[in-house]
């Protein structure tokens, strides 16, 4: 097959264009993973110091209630949870800390994912294939720990990601 010289010519530009992208990509990934990441948890634990503002109130009250076996109280437990997500975002948006905070994000997603166990009548509309509202809040953070994963195999730099 005859590939025209024109068409030959422009392989080296789309060349030099995909590895300029690629390398921004490179430089600036984990970053802007980490800082949207850090504005998600600001964002959700700020709004739960109001009470009522954040749609997840409820639930989140609910289910620390149960895993406490009723000992903390909802007036407890959501500025708690409040306050804990709020130093999730700042320990991600200042970069600092980055093993402690992601500890404590995967700790706060573990009792995130509690109410498909717990409450399974406010997040399952028919077990195993269709979620509630509520249930589809929750399994999207399989998303946010697929980035904190990503964020703590890179806290000794990113060549420890194999990339």
């Amino acid at each position: 097959m005859n590939i025209p010289n024109s068409h030959r010519q422009l392989a080296p530009t789309f060349e030099g264009i995909d590895r300029a992208i690629t390398d921004f990509l490179a430089r600036h990934a984990l970053t802007s993973l980490r800082v949207a990441l850090g504005l998600v948890f600001l964002w959700f634990g700020a709004l739960k110091f109001v009470p009522g503002l954040s749609p997840a109130d409820g639930l989140a009250t609910r289910t620390i209630s149960m895993l406490s076996w009723d000992i903390v109280p909802a007036t407890v437990s959501l500025p708690l949870l409040a306050t804990w997500e709020t130093l999730i975002g700042v320990g991600l948006l200042s970069g600092r800390f980055l093993r402690a905070t992601i500890l404590l994000l995967v700790l706060q997603m573990l009792g995130t994912v509690a109410p498909l166990v717990l409450l399974p009548g406010e997040t399952w509309r028919a077990f195993p294939y269709a979620l509630t509202l509520e249930g589809q809040y929750i399994v999207k953070n399989v998303v946010l720990v697929a980035a904190a994963l990503t964020l703590g195999a890179t806290v000794r730099g990113p060549r420890t990601m194999g990339v």
